[in-house]
């Protein structure tokens, strides 16, 4: 397992999906017309060679702050399964996906402005398959998707961020921890903004 360490005092930057206090936050757009990327994740596994994974995210708006102040109650109250269950009842704010994959909704965006540009994190339930399910696998506890896009306006190649395919949060000595079941969090090697 990786882990992310993050200072208790940033706690409610991290319980969102990672997501900082932004502000207000505009809506991005609709259904009919959303904002659109495409990334490309390095991913290294620990005994093969490393792949390349493209990731389609789309946008249709951004979540509010009272979004946010649900999340946070709901993992003060429950932790990872307050969180996991809070996400559930919210509606789809964006979506993605692998492509030849169906993928998933995202529950929780939030962009906010980084001194090259824009930042948008994004966090979601993430589907448990069959047999994770049939076996009863630790995977299961993992069961957040975190995706971070980190958008250059200066250089677009410059761009970047991160994806966690299967996060936990757990707080450890004070400071709240991002953990990712097996090998991870991945880098973001490019990322293009469709218009």
């Amino acid at each position: 397992m990786n882990t992310c360490k993050f200072a208790f005092g940033r706690l409610l930057a991290i319980v969102a999906g990672m997501v900082l206090v932004a502000g207000t936050c505009a809506f991005a757009q609709d259904k009919q017309n959303p904002e659109r990327y495409t990334a490309t994740a390095l991913v290294e596994g620990t005994g093969g060679p490393a792949t390349f994974v493209d990731i389609d995210i789309m946008i249709y708006q951004y979540s509010t702050p009272e979004d946010q102040q649900a999340l946070l109650q709901a993992f003060e109250k429950g932790k990872q399964q307050g969180l996991v269950n809070a996400l559930s009842k919210m509606n789809a704010k964006g979506h993605v996906s692998i492509p030849g994959t169906l993928g998933y909704d995202l529950s929780y965006i939030m962009k906010f402005p980084i001194p090259d540009g824009m930042k948008i994190r994004m966090v979601s339930n993430r589907p448990i398959r069959f047999g994770e399910a049939w076996t009863d696998s630790r995977s299961m506890d993992y069961d957040l998707g975190m995706f971070e896009l980190d958008l250059n306006n200066a250089d677009p190649k410059k761009s970047g961020g991160m994806v966690i395919y299967a996060g936990q949060l757990q707080i450890k000595d004070g400071h709240l921890n991002v953990e990712s079941y097996g090998s991870g969090p991945f880098k973001f090697v490019r990322v293009k903004v469709w218009q």
